[in-house]
């Protein structure tokens, strides 16, 4: 009996888990605040806003080392694909722009995530995890990686 008593309260916990899950991915707007994140070795901090076509942008406002170490100076997005971004400091570029809500998925997606240290940009989708981490998974022909971003001040 008290095995089965066990069992019911851990499938209880479970599911809310599972809905505390779910409630955040049910709305477009849980999405907006600022998170933390490390790419690369290297500590960041991004916000995401909304546009006002209603979709979503994450720029980072916050890196641990925002100076090159060997010139004391800002650094800067130097592996943009787009040129004209280059003398961009690091501390204001945007990782995602467009980012829509696809309710029927709970999930972000739509557009690009894009990766300042390697100069790639990737498709990616966004949900939320159980411990309340944002995942993101940026993928180039099929092949994927994720990156996981706490919620912070």
């Amino acid at each position: 009996m008290k095995k089965f008593i066990v069992a019911i309260v851990f499938c209880l916990l479970s599911i809310a888990g599972v809905n505390a899950q779910s409630a955040k991915n049910n709305s477009a707007d849980s999405i907006l605040g600022n998170y933390s994140g490390v790419q690369g070795g290297e500590p960041f901090k991004a916000r995401f806003t909304k546009n006002a076509d209603g979709t979503f942008k994450a720029q980072i406002y916050w890196l641990e080392q925002p100076n090159d170490p060997k010139t004391g100076k800002p650094k800067l997005d130097t592996k943009n694909p787009d040129k004209s971004k280059r003398s961009l400091p690091s501390t204001q570029v945007v990782l995602i722009d467009g980012l829509k809500y696809n309710a029927a998925k709970k999930q972000w997606d739509g557009t690009k995530i894009y990766d300042p240290q390697r100069g790639l940009t990737a498709n990616v989708t966004a949900a939320f995890q159980n411990d309340g981490r944002l995942m993101l998974k940026g993928t180039i022909m099929g092949i994927g990686e994720k990156v996981y971003w706490t919620p912070c001040d």
